[in-house]
């Protein structure tokens, strides 16, 4: 597997990932491979990122979601390394990344290939905003126990209307975040499927279902509501 280019995104926030990532970097170019460190203080869309192949995540959960975010329509596999105290994503510690990285620049450490979530924001019949998500959308109350209410559709089939503090649509990687405390089913991280995960739902019979990926997944928002109601993905 031929390494040319790297990219090391730094979680300036965690103590020694800055020193981990010179460490990185003074070893990619003993190997004769070129690096550029980014601190993730920046919006993922205001860097450019063409060109790399591998990219370093140095940092915690958090961390890795601003990678996919920034790299996430550019198939550059990102190598997350652990400098925080613990993480579901980030497997590989501070003290492992060497032999973990030899391992796969030798072919011996495959790829985990998680699906994205695609969100797009309609107001009016025009789009205003398309963002990207490594764990979940969530669409819920600005404000504590105040009820949404939104209709969910399924391709060409209306699934049903739901009064709840929100909607989560999580992805398996994202389905041991949020959605695992709101009650939903954790999945396998290599799955091709969503969930859909009612907050706190007014109705007993709204509960988490798994579907199908590939097929759009339509929540709108009805009108004249007690709050507002504001869209994250992966926490932003």
């Amino acid at each position: 597997m031929r390494i040319k280019k790297a990219l090391i995104v730094v979680n300036k926030a965690k103590e020694d990932a800055l020193e981990v990532a010179v460490e990185i970097e003074s070893y990619l170019h003993s190997r004769g491979i070129s690096a550029d460190i980014h601190m993730n203080t920046e919006k993922p869309g205001a860097y450019p990122v063409s060109g790399y192949d591998v990219a370093f995540s140095l940092g915690g959960d958090g961390t890795v979601l601003y990678c996919s975010r920034l790299l996430g329509t550019h198939s550059v596999p990102i190598f997350a390394v652990n400098v925080g105290d613990f993480g579901f994503i980030t497997e590989v510690s501070k003290d492992e990344w060497r032999q973990a990285f030899e391992k796969y620049g030798d072919g011996k450490l495959d790829v985990s290939e998680r699906i994205m979530i695609e969100t797009t924001l309609f107001r009016k019949d025009k789009i205003v905003e398309t963002l990207y998500g490594l764990n979940d959308a969530v669409v819920a109350s600005a404000r504590t126990s105040r009820l949404v209410r939104l209709s969910v559709d399924i391709g060409d089939t209306t699934l049903g209307r739901y009064r709840a503090d929100g909607v989560i649509i999580a992805t398996p990687t994202g389905s041991t975040a949020y959605s695992a405390a709101a009650g939903g089913p954790i999945l396998a991280p290599e799955m091709n499927a969503l969930i859909l995960n009612p907050i706190c739902p007014f109705t007993l019979s709204n509960r988490p279902i798994v579907l199908p990926d590939g097929k759009p997944i339509a929540i709108t928002i009805e009108q004249n509501q007690r709050t507002e109601v504001v869209l994250t993905v992966d926490g932003q």
